[in-house]
């Protein structure tokens, strides 16, 4: 039996597979039984240089040459297995490791090129980058392999297609064209500099002369349209802090609606930027020539136009302002009145809504009492019932009496022959009186219940219930 005993150096493992291991291990140091291959794979990072053909969003070829520094993640139990099986057959510089490099890397930049303009790509370089970085580490994980750093070059044409050689003497030649409008945007300035100090001088002198005139007016309609203003100010300030809030939140969405605007204004105006501008140039000097001939004639007619002009605007702007805030309180008193309006209509048919709740409410209860007084009721005749061995004769007569049915008739009929000269029985059984005896008052009572029941027969026509005896043969007929 012949053991070896290997180490590993400091960037190497060994992976140990055969005789009494059940898939592969990793060590170190470890001694190595019959039966048993043991394999060294190096654990320091490798440089990949590759040169990446793709194509933009437009269609538009191009090279990106990229260096990646790759390595298996030795902080990885897990990540080093893998990659070890991955190095079981191959080195890792071998053409298949390579490859499989390689094809992760362009297959994953190749689609992110796909989804961006030429543009995107040439002025986001970094984020482009880091973009590829994280695709492609997501498929190297599977290796065990994690990406120690990443070198985008600069990108490089397609034999064929120029583009990033036309876009650099683009870039030039705006430059060359942007200094040629500035010399003559300076010359156009002096020139017209030296023709509008000659008109100043000519029109400050006489806009002296008509502004003396019209201070006396002005100080005199300012002091009438500062009183108004005050006045009206004091009642539309509540109307104005109420408006505010809705202009503030309308101005918020016109914001991001012009921003987006501008956005968009804006890369449309990047493509025709110097042609507008050139044609501006020449627009405004032939306004510069109109203005300076415009000035000289208005020069001419300024002394005389001008106070007539300044005093019909002040008039028209006055008329215009009082109509205005005149205008506007009457539409907010209109506004309150009918605010008003509404909240009492409010009130009044939530009030009305109450009443109703309270209402169905009361019902229902007074409902739910009848059926609960009702099932007590069932259940009192059902334990009565049953209590009486099944005798609807004895039950009904024991409700009459105990609800006073008979006292209640005996009233009724007292009442009924109140006034009258009704007829009168009296009796008594001829019998023994039991004065002075102890049974006196009882056998009074027994005396007394045989013509009382047959009186109240003859006179009402009822029957006395059979547990309290029965009438004489020829009463009862």
């Amino acid at each position: 039996m012949v053991l070896f005993y290997k180490v590993a150096r400091a960037s190497e493992y060994l992976a140990i597979t055969g005789f009494g291991v059940p898939d592969i291990k990793l060590a170190k140091k470890a001694w190595i039984l019959p039966g048993q291959i043991c394999k060294r794979f190096s654990i320091s990072p490798e440089n990949y240089t590759f040169e990446v053909q793709a194509m933009s969003l437009e269609k538009l070829p191009f090279i990106l040459p990229a260096v990646f520094t790759i390595g298996p993640r030795v902080d990885d139990e897990e990540c080093l297995l893998r990659y070890a099986k991955l190095l079981s057959q191959h080195d890792k510089l071998s053409n298949h490791v390579t490859e499989l490099v390689q094809g992760v890397i362009e297959g994953e930049t190749r689609v992110i090129a796909a989804s961006m303009t030429m543009e995107e790509i040439f002025k986001g370089t970094k984020s482009f980058k880091q973009e590829v970085f994280e695709k492609v580490q997501l498929e190297l994980n599977q290796f065990g392999l994690i990406i120690y750093n990443a070198n985008v070059k600069q990108l490089v044409d397609v034999r064929g297609h120029e583009y990033f050689s036309y876009l650099g003497q683009k870039t030039q030649q705006e430059a060359a064209n942007q200094a040629r409008v500035d010399v003559a945007e300076a010359t156009m300035k002096g020139r017209i500099g030296e023709k509008q100090r000659e008109g100043n001088t000519l029109q400050n002198a006489a806009k002296i002369d008509a502004e003396t005139k019209i201070y006396s007016k002005q100080r005199e309609g300012e002091g009438k349209k500062e009183t108004a203003k005050v006045e009206t100010e004091v009642k539309i300030f509540e109307n104005k802090r109420e408006a505010e809030v809705a202009e503030a939140n309308a101005v918020l969405a016109m914001k991001k609606a012009e921003l987006q605007k501008q956005a968009k204004v804006a890369e449309v105006e990047s493509v025709n930027a110097v042609a507008i501008r050139e044609a501006e140039l020449q627009i405004e000097v032939e306004k510069r020539n109109v203005a300076k001939q415009t000035e000289k004639l208005k020069a001419e007619q300024l002394s005389k136009t001008t106070v007539e002009y300044e005093m019909k605007v002040q008039e028209a702007n006055w008329e215009f302002y009082r109509r205005q805030k005149q205008a506007e309180a009457e539409l907010y008193e209109q506004q309150k009145m009918a605010e008003a309006k509404r909240v009492a209509a409010e009130a009044a048919a939530f009030t009305r809504q109450q009443e109703a709740d309270m209402e169905i409410y009361s019902k229902k209860k007074e409902a739910e009492g009848i059926v609960a007084m009702g099932e007590a009721q069932g259940l009192y005749l059902r334990s009565l019932l049953e209590s009486l061995g099944g005798n609807y004769a004895a039950v009904r007569d024991y409700l009459m009496i105990n609800g006073g049915m008979y006292r209640d008739v005996a009233r009724i009929n007292a009442d009924a022959v109140r006034g009258m000269q009704p007829k009168l029985s009296i009796w008594n059984n001829g019998g023994e009186s039991c004065e002075g005896g102890a049974m006196k008052e009882v056998a009074g009572v027994y005396r007394m219940l045989p013509p009382l029941l047959s009186t109240v027969h003859e006179q009402t026509g009822m029957v006395p219930p059979a547990w309290l005896g029965k009438l004489p043969a020829a009463s009862e007929s």
